[in-house]
């Protein structure tokens, strides 16, 4: 099987489903739980069995109850109580098959079978009709399907979000910087859209190739603090977390672990971030996101302020 990977799910002993939310999952999968079996859940298969679904928050009060050998920074899976995995890309297929609006979008993004796939609800055969389009694109081909996208938005194909639909994205995600920097940020990212009034977003993860090319380990905490430094490598800008490589005297990387940050800032720009520093071996890091809605703590670019 190919190894476990962001955006993949995987369903325990329990039938209890979770998304993975790392890379590293070689002897325990770093994920977050989303549904379990509940004759009372919302949320129903094609086989018509029912499901809770969990937000996250909740999710790790009940896995502290019920698994709490599962705790950690995310939950920690062995990958011996890992009954299945469901993996976006292979499941393309049956998801087109069924849902319309992915069959078009996938249509018009034109990426190889095997380099595109939907997570969330639909990977999970869980959706409804309110369900959004977690679309996810493998390696080199997002920047492909990335470009397309704004050319398909241009030209009335796709369309783009409402101003409504920006300020409740906005209001979700609950930024630390004004709704009009946040805004100016994301119009240029071409990563979110609507098909049929139906809001998708396009998530970026690593190829099978590039799983070796980054990886993260526990770090000495040495505080919160504000830099500004240069860009100079935005190739894993839309990865899970966000990498910026950086020009600075003291930092050798931001990264993100929230969504909001992600393709916040092309190579070249000179950026400001609020986060908390750590230490790892030689290098320091500053991490934004250490909380779930990331309090006090954001990536500006500078450049694209001055310049707009």
């Amino acid at each position: 099987m190919d190894p476990i990977r962001l955006r993949d799910f995987i369903v325990d002993e329990d039938g209890w489903i979770y998304a993975v939310s790392t890379y590293d999952n070689k002897e325990k999968v770093g994920c977050v739980l989303r549904y379990v079996p509940d004759t009372s859940g919302e949320r129903v298969n094609a086989e018509g069995f029912r499901y809770r679904k969990f937000d996250f928050e909740d999710a790790f009060s009940y896995i502290a109850y019920h698994k709490p050998q599962y705790l950690d920074s995310v939950l920690r899976i062995p990958i011996s109580d890992v009954k299945h995995v469901l993996k976006p890309e292979n499941e393309m297929l049956r998801i087109i098959s069924r849902n319309y609006r992915v069959a078009k979008l996938a249509s018009l993004l034109e990426i190889p079978t095997g380099f595109i796939g939907c997570t969330g609800s639909l990977l999970c055969g869980l959706d409804n009709e309110a369900s959004d389009i977690d679309l996810v694109v493998y390696g080199k081909h997002w920047f492909l399907a990335q470009k397309t996208l704004q050319n398909a938005i241009r030209q009335r194909k796709i369309e783009e979000l409402s101003s409504e639909l920006w300020r409740k994205v906005y209001e979700k995600r609950k930024p630390e910087i004004p709704y009009d920097i946040f805004l100016l940020h994301e119009l240029r990212k071409w990563n979110r859209g609507q098909i049929d009034r139906t809001y998708f977003d396009l998530l970026y993860t690593r190829s099978y190739d590039d799983l070796n090319h980054f990886t993260l380990g526990g770090g000495t905490i040495l505080g919160k603090t504000t830099i500004e430094a240069e860009v100079t490598d935005a190739s894993l800008a839309f990865d899970s977390p966000a990498v910026y490589t950086i020009e600075h005297s003291e930092f050798s990387r931001i990264l993100s672990f929230t969504h909001t940050y992600c393709g916040q800032a092309l190579r070249g720009e000179i950026i400001k971030s609020c986060g908390v520093a750590e230490q790892h071996g030689n290098e320091r890091w500053l991490i934004v996101g250490t909380t779930r809605e990331a309090r006090g703590e954001y990536i500006i670019s500078k450049t694209l302020l001055e310049n707009y």
